[in-house]
């Protein structure tokens, strides 16, 4: 029998059905939670003015940041819901932050349309992630940086993978972060930054003893700076 399971279709609609709660919850993430150290780690790394690419940019929140910040900001998500929510927070006066409704493997920009990319757990939300990395890497300039969050295996959120070991169609990929890592290195990305993000508990000065894949082991997320050669 022919399998009707559309994975993209599906993670579309279970965003559209979380938007109200992922809005509800996402100021707090950007501003003390697990993505509080997301916007100075991408600073450290771009210049003022650079114009981005926010993939599976949400309710908009983050890229509402990386605005204010002194970015230029096209957010991006699958869900029709979220963009609404992100027009709903673009004032006619923000000339530097669009939003749009569109999946990931299929861009609807030109090659080389933007300096940069951020994709904040966005990337595992892909039924293929080599061909959502390829389809990022297409709408950065040579030169321009990728910022890529991935969970780290102490993120909650996994279980939406969990019901794989059933059998059963899901629409979240459990890659690691060392995967992430390789995947990027053979498309031809540079890793010229990365931080981790944890959970409350993890006594970061024990963190300097541990080397990077057990440091990864122990995350909630792991950023990574990329650079498009």
């Amino acid at each position: 029998m022919e399998d009707t399971f559309k994975w993209h279709l599906e993670a579309q609609k279970k965003w559209d059905e979380r938007a109200s709660f992922w809005n509800a919850n996402s100021k707090e993430m950007w501003e003390e939670g697990s993505r509080k150290a997301i916007v100075p780690f991408y600073e450290r790394n771009n210049p003022k003015g650079t114009s981005i690419i926010d993939i599976g940019c949400g309710d908009g929140y983050g890229s509402f940041k990386l605005m204010k910040a002194g970015y230029k900001v096209t957010g991006v998500d699958l869900s029709e819901e979220m963009i609404r929510i992100c027009r709903e927070r673009v004032s006619e006066k923000m000339t530097d932050l669009t939003f749009y409704q569109a999946d990931m493997l299929e861009l609807p920009f030109s090659t080389g349309s933007f300096d940069s990319l951020i994709a904040i757990n966005a990337l595992e939300w892909s039924e293929v992630p080599v061909e959502g990395l390829k389809e990022m890497m297409r709408v950065v300039k040579d030169g321009g940086t990728l910022c890529i969050g991935i969970l780290g295996p102490t993120a909650k959120p996994r279980v939406n993978s969990y019901r794989r070991v059933y059998g059963e169609p899901v629409i979240c990929n459990t890659m690691m972060p060392w995967e992430l890592k390789q995947l990027a290195n053979e498309l031809g990305l540079e890793v010229i930054d990365s931080e981790g993000i944890y959970k409350r508990g993890v006594d970061k000065r024990l963190l300097e003893q541990l080397s990077t894949d057990l440091r990864q082991s122990l995350t909630f997320m792991w950023l990574y700076m990329f650079k498009k050669s």
